[in-house]
């Protein structure tokens, strides 16, 4: 049985989400700096030395840590998709499967990685705290662009993130969307086709699921 290292409402709610998709028995464990059990503990470390969520844990392999531990939330998604290929989380398409990862890809890389680890984590950036309030601002900066590109794409009238098929991309995307609203954006209000598509992901019973496992709320946009 999988386990699913999770901090309520990071990235690490997509793999949730998809667990939820799938319908397997798995077990959550709560890793959140907002608690005793973060992610920077020595035996959480000794698992998982990248010291992040999410984490899955029942993947067959090693890349550092511990033996059958599967880090990095494309990498978790790309693996739960393609091994139950019953829940049609991946396009079966090569193109189609291929802008599901590029989606995954540039979210997890550069929206995340960049934009909101400026936002959120200046300190990691540079040792001059003088210096974050302008890591933050050029993050903002950043992000706005990024915002209005996921906007521009989702307006040609697509239904989900890749067209013609819910998937794996979808979920990620929701957590950017709830980032937004983390942060003051009007989400709804700049963002409408974005709107339009989280409404759709936030009406699935496996969404709401672990939305309420993980004691989430969401403003949810207009449908």
């Amino acid at each position: 049985m999988h386990r699913l290292y999770y901090s309520p409402g990071a990235c690490s709610l997509a793999p949730h989400i998809v667990l939820e998709e799938i319908g397997i028995p798995y077990a959550l464990e709560l890793r959140s700096a907002r608690n005793a059990e973060g992610t920077s503990t020595p035996e959480y470390l000794a698992l998982n030395p990248k010291g992040r969520v999410p984490a899955l844990a029942g993947v067959p392999g090693s890349a550092g840590g511990a033996t059958g531990l599967l880090t990095e939330a494309p990498a978790i998604l790309f693996f739960l998709a393609r091994s139950h290929p019953q829940a049609r989380l991946l396009p079966g398409d090569p193109a189609a499967e291929a802008r599901c990862l590029e989606w995954m890809n540039w979210l997890s890389g550069t929206v995340h990685g960049q934009s909101f680890g400026q936002i959120w984590r200046a300190q990691r950036l540079t040792g001059n705290p003088t210096q974050h309030a302008a890591i933050i601002a050029k993050g903002e900066e950043n992000l706005g662009g990024q915002y209005a590109y996921v906007e521009a794409l989702l307006a040609d009238g697509r239904d989900w993130a890749v067209p013609g098929q819910y998937s794996i991309a979808d979920p990620f995307l929701l957590v950017f969307w709830l980032w937004g609203q983390r942060i003051g954006i009007d989400m709804a209000g700049r963002y409408p086709a974005w709107a339009k598509l989280s409404a759709r992901i936030l009406a699935r019973p496996a969404v709401q699921r672990a939305l309420e496992q993980e004691r989430v709320s969401v403003a949810a946009p207009p449908a």
